[in-house]
């Protein structure tokens, strides 16, 4: 092969990606790589004005029967600091009095690893009973916990726990998955793992809104559970049994 300058083959040069020349060729180059950046940020936007009405904080969000907790991972068999938080907020709306019942949803597609239980387990601990959670195994991402919650566990209002990345997409999915939402969103320190989640928002966000608009099954589906029914009723059971037993002031 005959050698040009400096010793790069004649054939290899010039075959790289050219710029336009023109200046109106410049011009559409231009539009196009904006045409692109816009296309990809409007998943994101869509989930921002989905959920900005429903977001709430743990003191003022409304009272509501059911919370639901995502799963976000174990570190050996236990709850990894983010999913201790979210838990932690579950916990402390349950002692408030703000929810009845919590919903953990996560992986369980493999023997050896289990985030419903552990969830279950670490709320135990911190005060929860254990009648009062109801456990969903196969949520194995943020589409297949809400449509799973509406259409397997029979909820249709609930407040979403989550870190403040991580809610809006929670709250879009699942208002689309017919759930009236709240989401609360668990403050977190801005280190590595906060900004790794915020980047991994942005790519989410488009099949997010694939989701949304296709509205596939989840992976799996199964038939329908009654836990949250009996969990509520046993809230139920145990408001009125407290209020049989106060003491009734003379008028």
């Amino acid at each position: 092969m005959r050698q040009g300058p400096r010793g790069v083959p004649r054939r290899a040069r010039g075959t790289g990606p050219r710029l336009p020349r023109t200046r109106a060729g410049r011009r559409r180059l231009v539009r196009a790589v904006m045409a692109a950046c816009v296309l990809a940020l409007l998943p994101a936007t869509w989930q921002h004005l989905a959920a900005d009405d429903r977001l709430r904080t743990a003191a003022d969000v409304p009272r509501t029967e059911v919370a639901v907790v995502f799963g976000a991972g174990l570190w050996n068999g236990e709850p990894s600091p983010y999913l201790a938080h979210r838990l932690d907020a579950a916990a402390g709306l349950y002692r408030a009095g703000r929810i009845e019942v919590v919903l953990v949803t996560g992986d369980n597609s493999r023997e050896d690893y289990d985030e419903p239980d552990a969830m279950r387990a670490y709320l135990t601990r911190h005060g929860v009973p254990g009648a009062r959670i109801v456990s969903d195994y196969a949520g194995f991402d943020t589409w297949d916990s809400c449509v799973r919650a509406r259409r397997i566990f029979g909820v249709d209002r609930a407040v979403l726990i989550s870190q403040g990345f991580h809610v809006r997409r929670a709250v879009a999915l699942c208002e689309a998955a017919g759930i009236s939402s709240y989401g609360v969103g668990v403050d977190e320190p801005h280190d590595a793992t906060w900004y790794y989640g915020g980047v991994r928002e942005i790519l989410a966000a488009g099949k997010a809104a694939m989701d949304a608009t296709f509205r596939p099954d989840p992976r799996f589906l199964g038939p329908e559970e009654p836990g949250v029914e009996r969990a509520l009723a046993d809230a139920s059971a145990d408001a009125a049994d407290r209020g049989r037993r106060a003491p009734h002031r003379a008028p």
